[in-house]
């Protein structure tokens, strides 16, 4: 099992969810109770517990429920997201002009701000007010900072979760070949897929380190992700009817641009991760 370092993070006193965040199933108590136990017996003043898993494993509803079962035993649990901190539209297309034109479209590595990320980090361990950062998928921009939650200092447990957190970066003869219809088609020459495996190479272990413990929702493999992520679709839908959502089309191809790391996740994060939580295709535990 891996071990991350503490970074001391300070975080808010109170949890919130991300608005694009809306649990589809929930986490039987039993478990939610041995996450909350597991985080909080760690020796960190205050404890950054990552939760990794692919699209529309569970992370988000995980998370919130650690949260809440933390309010009812009486402490102050912060929850972020990965997906809180992908650049901007405008950053993307800076992006996509310089280097790739898949470099527009939010998700894989190389589309966060690390920078803020690690920066929001830092602020909240020195104890300041702040907004929090959030991403609205559907408008596919961050949310201005008006509608943002004030984050306060102290937090008896961090919970970060994202869907490739802490996952390793792939050997460079495995970015050869294509592995899909979008990288055959607009990926040919392998620019975009060596750019983001290099960024996940150099960029992001600075926040990996930032993690205490990490648990995984381990899907049975990569094929029940559009279902899922299309699940994921109608629940945004659902909240924001006024929101054009992603036609079924639409949302096959996007997923094609999580597939790599998705799949790499899947083959390393078993050995990383401090525990494992498998999954069936209904997201029910099989062990």
């Amino acid at each position: 099992m891996a071990h991350y370092r503490c970074a001391g993070l300070r975080y808010c006193r109170w949890m919130t969810a991300s608005p694009h965040h809306t649990p589809i199933h929930r986490f039987p108590p039993s478990l939610v109770s041995a996450a909350l136990d597991a985080a909080l017996s760690l020796r960190a003043a205050t404890p950054v517990f990552g939760i990794s898993g692919l699209q529309g494993s569970g992370k988000s509803t995980l998370a919130a429920q650690l949260a809440a079962l933390g309010r009812q035993r009486g402490l102050q649990i912060a929850v972020l997201s990965l997906d809180d901190f992908y650049l901007s539209r405008a950053q993307r297309q800076a992006l996509a002009h310089a280097v790739h034109p898949l470099l527009a479209h939010r998700g894989p590595p190389g589309t966060h701000d690390l920078g803020l990320a690690l920066e929001v980090l830092e602020q909240l361990r020195q104890g300041r007010r702040l907004k929090l950062p959030r991403f609205d998928k559907l408008a596919d921009e961050r949310v201005a900072d008006d509608a943002s939650p004030m984050m306060h200092a102290g937090a008896d447990l961090v919970v970060l979760e994202g869907w490739c957190l802490a996952t390793p970066p792939q050997q460079q003869d495995g970015l050869i070949l294509p592995i899909n219809p979008l990288e055959r088609e607009e990926d040919g020459e392998g620019i975009w897929r060596g750019w983001c495996n290099a960024a996940l190479e150099r960029d992001y272990p600075d926040l990996w380190q930032q993690l205490d413990a990490l648990w995984v929702l381990q899907a049975p493999d990569f094929d029940v992700v559009p279902e899922w992520r299309w699940q994921q679709e109608g629940s945004l839908q659902s909240a924001n009817p006024a929101a054009t959502a992603m036609t079924r089309a639409q949302l096959g191809r996007f997923v094609q641009r999580f597939e790599r790391v998705s799949r790499q996740a899947l083959h390393t994060l078993p050995a990383i991760a401090d525990r494992v939580i498998r999954l069936d295709a209904q997201r029910r535990i099989r062990a």
